[in-house]
């Protein structure tokens, strides 16, 4: 099959939260879409229609803002693993600002350097990368 899955995230502002994962992920915004420029004239005519950003090294993400009142959920983390703990460890402590740690990023009985956090948006991120090889208990 051809079929790809991409990550969309309803938000109350896709802007300001798309801007927030390129400065703690890396990434750019590819484009953006207002209501109003697909023609329609009424109040949330200025609200993100479509906003298409990659981020962590080119995975998508698009985004739009919601018309309904926004609730956050626990259904999906996006997980994101690191060739590297200093590139993993940079990523958690910039998503963490403003959100909430549900498990600090450590290395995992499982060998891999693992944490958990929901951001300031509410999204869940699972953060993983191989430790490095000087010291398996050191994350940065």
């Amino acid at each position: 099959m051809g079929a790809q899955v991409n990550p969309y995230l309803m938000s109350e502002d896709a802007r300001a939260q798309a801007k927030f994962y390129i400065e703690s992920l890396g990434g750019e915004i590819l484009s953006v879409m207002t209501h109003e420029q697909m023609g329609a004239q009424h109040e949330f005519k200025d609200k993100v229609m479509h906003l298409s950003l990659v981020v962590a090294g080119g995975n998508s993400l698009l985004m739009a803002d919601s018309f309904e009142p926004f609730t956050q959920g626990r259904g999906i983390s996006l997980s994101v693993t690191y060739e590297t703990d200093s590139e993993a460890n940079e990523a958690f402590t910039k998503l963490a600002v403003g959100g909430n740690v549900k498990y600090p990023l450590e290395l995992q009985p499982w060998g891999m350097l693992y944490g958990e956090l929901s951001d300031q948006y509410g999204v869940s991120w699972m953060i993983t990368a191989q430790p490095s090889t000087g010291n398996p208990n050191q994350t940065n």
